[in-house]
C-alpha cells in the first residue's frame, strides 16, 4: 500500500552513491528530508531535475533539510552521474525496487517508466507533501515551498 501524506516513513536501507549502506535512521526524525524518486541517471529530464536540486541544494541545507535522490540505477551509475553533474546530495540505488514498493511510487506512461515522485518529510518522519509529476524542475519548487513551511 502506498504511503500518503500524514504517514510516518518506515525504516529502510539502501546502497548509496559510494556503495555504502545508507540507513534511514541516520537522517529521518532528525531534520526535514526531501526524497525524490526519478526514472534514470543521465536522461534529459532526470538530469535537469538533479541539476535543479543541485542548484537549490544550499537553500535546502540552509533551512536544515537534506535531499536524497532514488532510482533503480546501480551505485556505479550513480557515481558517474553524481561526478559528471557535481551533485552534492546522496543518491540511493533501488535496483530491486524495494524503496519504490515501500513508498508506493507508481510507474508512468502505462507502466513503462518508473515514476517521478517527490516526498517532503518533516523532522518527525511524517510525510507532509507527495508531488507526482513527470516534469522534473517543478519538483524542486514544490519541495522548497513545503520545507519553508516546516521551518
Amino acid at each position: 500500500m502506498a504511503l500518503k501524506v500524514g504517514d510516518k516513513v518506515p525504516h529502510f536501507t539502501a546502497k548509496d552513491t559510494n556503495g555504502n549502506l545508507f540507513d534511514s535512521t541516520s537522517i529521518l526524525e532528525k531534520k526535514p528530508v526531501v526524497i525524490y524518486f526519478y526514472p534514470k541517471d543521465d536522461t534529459r529530464v532526470c538530469t535537469e531535475q538533479a541539476c535543479s536540486f543541485r542548484d537549490s541544494y544550499q537553500e535546502f541545507t540552509d533551512l536544515g533539510a537534506e535531499v536524497i535522490g532514488v532510482s533503480g540505477d546501480s551505485t556505479s551509475s550513480h557515481q558517474k552521474f553524481a561526478q559528471k553533474h557535481q551533485l552534492p546530495f546522496t543518491l540511493l540505488s533501488d535496483h530491486d525496487k524495494k524503496l519504490r514498493n515501500l513508498f508506493g511510487v507508481p510507474t508512468a506512461l502505462f507502466g513503462l517508466i518508473p515514476g517521478r515522485v517527490t516526498y517532503v518529510i518533516d523532522e518527525k518522519g511524517i510525510i507532509k507533501l507527495i508531488f507526482d509529476n513527470l516534469s522534473g524542475k517543478i519538483h524542486i519548487e514544490k519541495a522548497l515551498q513545503m520545507v519553508k513551511k516546516l521551518v
